[in-house]
C-alpha cells in the first residue's frame, strides 16, 4: 500500500514530528509510513487524515500485490 502523506504534509506546512505529536506517535513512525516501511493501524490511518484535513481514502492507494 502506497500513501501521499508526506504530500499533504509538505502542503499543509508541517514537519515530521509535528504530524507525529498530533497523533501521538514517534516521528519515526511517521518516517516509516511516509517511506512505505509501516502500515498504519486503522485508528492511525484516520488520526492521520484528521490532523491532515482529508479522509483517509485520499491518503492510501491499495496497490494489489503482483
Amino acid at each position: 500500500m502506497r500513501n501521499k502523506i508526506k504530500e499533504y504534509r509538505e502542503k499543509k506546512g508541517i514537519s515530521q514530528g509535528e504530524l507525529a505529536e498530533l497523533c501521538n506517535v514517534s516521528r519515526q513512525t511517521v518516517n516509516a509510513i511516509e517511506n512505505n516501511k509501516y502500515d498504519p493501524s486503522l485508528q492511525l490511518a484516520f488520526s492521520l487524515a484528521k490532523n491532515l484535513g482529508v479522509k483517509v481514502d485520499h491518503l492510501f492507494i491499495y496497490e494489489e500485490e503482483k
